[in-house]
């Protein structure tokens, strides 16, 4: 058979392949650069921009445990002004697929932050970054979520694709994703992970320098994986997008079989910064294996009935 078409889209965001390149994980777009052709990605969700600059969490900022990678950085970056006169122009020139990744204090920070974004050249959509604040709960609250996801719609043309990402929890994540959908977001990320912690066994103390963090990595896929799947469940005209723990091309076939559109990759870039490129061409590889010719074929494949299907039960 043909190479495996891997186009996909996320509401009206057409992406030449399913694999994202999720925010934060993959810096500015420069540290990917020398170990992949960026403008090849599905996207690339830029680290989340806040109003101001910051100057993010005092380091360690990330530590391995046995369950996965805690993490915070504290969203550093040069805030609003300056991701426009910088990193977004460096993308735009390179011809990346960009999807910026916003974070307000408050409702009125998230309506600039919209506008000014979505009106900028080389945007092809907009993430809502619901964790933020630190203790917020907008993530896993329908009604927080709601309203700041309402606020962001009102600011961004229509031609920009809103991305809500919401909690990788199954309790919350049906209702909080119904929410942001009610309030104009075009598609879900699912992709935090649980709050976390690890102690120094020699001090016992906190090793982030922000004492917590968030749990990433495979010990939240199969999390993540069961969102993916309650999601497409309960909302199967929905676009999704799967996060959490992807680090091959296996693990993305499952998630877009459980009906996810696409998926972002995180973690694994800070140890195989050409990850996003290898899940791609495991994944092409795989769909060629199981005589899959499109990846629009197999999303959601797994919800199909066998008499569907055609297997024998």
């Amino acid at each position: 058979m043909n190479a495996p078409d891997l186009t996909t889209a996320v509401g009206e965001l057409t992406l030449a392949g399913p694999v994202m390149a999720a925010s934060g994980c993959g810096g500015t777009g420069r540290e990917l650069e020398p170990f992949t052709d960026l403008s090849s990605l599905g996207a690339l969700v830029t680290r989340s921009v806040t109003l101001d600059a910051r100057a993010g969490t005092r380091p360690p900022r990330a530590v391995e445990t046995p369950s996965g990678l805690v993490v915070d950085t504290g969203l550093q970056g040069p805030g609003l002004q300056g991701f426009l006169a910088t990193e977004l122009p460096w993308l735009a020139q390179r011809k990346v697929r960009t999807v910026v990744s916003i974070a307000g204090e408050n409702l009125g920070e998230w309506a600039e932050l919209a506008r000014r974004v979505a009106l900028s050249p080389g945007v092809a959509a907009v993430e809502v970054n619901l964790s933020w604040p630190p203790g917020s709960t907008a993530s896993r609250d329908s009604f927080a979520a709601e309203k700041i996801v309402a606020a962001v719609r009102r600011d961004i043309p229509r031609g920009v694709v809103l991305l809500a990402k919401v909690a990788a929890d199954p309790h919350t994540v049906v209702d909080v994703s119904r929410a942001v959908l009610k309030a104009g977001a075009e598609a879900v990320v699912v992709g935090h992970g649980p709050a976390a912690l690890a102690l120094d066994p020699g001090t016992l103390r906190p090793v982030l320098g922000g004492d917590a963090g968030r749990l990433g990595g495979p010990a939240v896929n199969p999390v993540a994986l069961r969102c993916v799947w309650d999601l497409h469940e309960a909302l199967p005209d929905v676009p999704l997008v799967g996060g959490g723990g992807v680090r091959s091309g296996l693990d993305a076939l499952v998630m877009l079989a459980a009906g996810a559109s696409a998926v972002q990759v995180g973690s694994a870039l800070l140890h195989d910064p050409g990850a996003v490129r290898r899940i791609t061409e495991e994944l092409s590889a795989q769909l060629e294996q199981r005589g899959i010719a499109r990846v629009a074929d197999l999303v959601g494949s797994a919800h199909r009935s066998t008499s569907e299907t055609g297997d024998t039960p």
